[in-house]
């Protein structure tokens, strides 16, 4: 399978009319996105919708290797809550290698406020499929 980027993706993707439209930076060692969730991205009244915290952390970890310079997905994702994610609140979802074995990028994440309160972090093995 050929991984192509029509600029449609979800988080990421500027022209999906639905979509997050997350840009990204360094920071350091760690690459970086912010992120303020509105109400239309709630599970319960006032709190992130699980699913799109794990979606950003994903996406945050691995548009880090694709700015590698290495075309890979994520072959597992481990997402720990430590808080309910609030809505309304400015949120640095933030990614960083840790190492790399053969294919597979060992990589970590978190989500926290400007205040850096935590509230979920992310252990991913993201595969290279191929470099570019």
């Amino acid at each position: 399978m050929e991984f192509l980027d029509n600029d449609g993706c979800f988080a990421c993707g500027k022209t999906n009319p639905i979509g997050l439209h997350l840009d990204f930076t360094e920071e350091g060692d760690e690459y970086v996105s912010y992120f303020t969730p509105r109400i239309e991205h709630q599970g319960w009244k006032g709190v992130v919708h699980g699913g799109l915290v794990s979606t950003v952390l994903d996406e945050v970890m691995a548009r880090r290797a694709h700015s590698s310079g290495l075309d890979a997905v994520t072959g597992e994702l481990t997402v720990r809550y430590k808080k309910p994610t609030p809505i309304g609140r400015r949120l640095r979802f933030a990614a960083k290698i840790e190492s790399i074995e053969g294919r597979v990028i060992h990589m970590t994440a978190n989500v926290a406020d400007d205040e850096s309160t935590v509230f979920a972090t992310a252990k991913g093995r993201i595969i290279i499929v191929r470099d570019k």
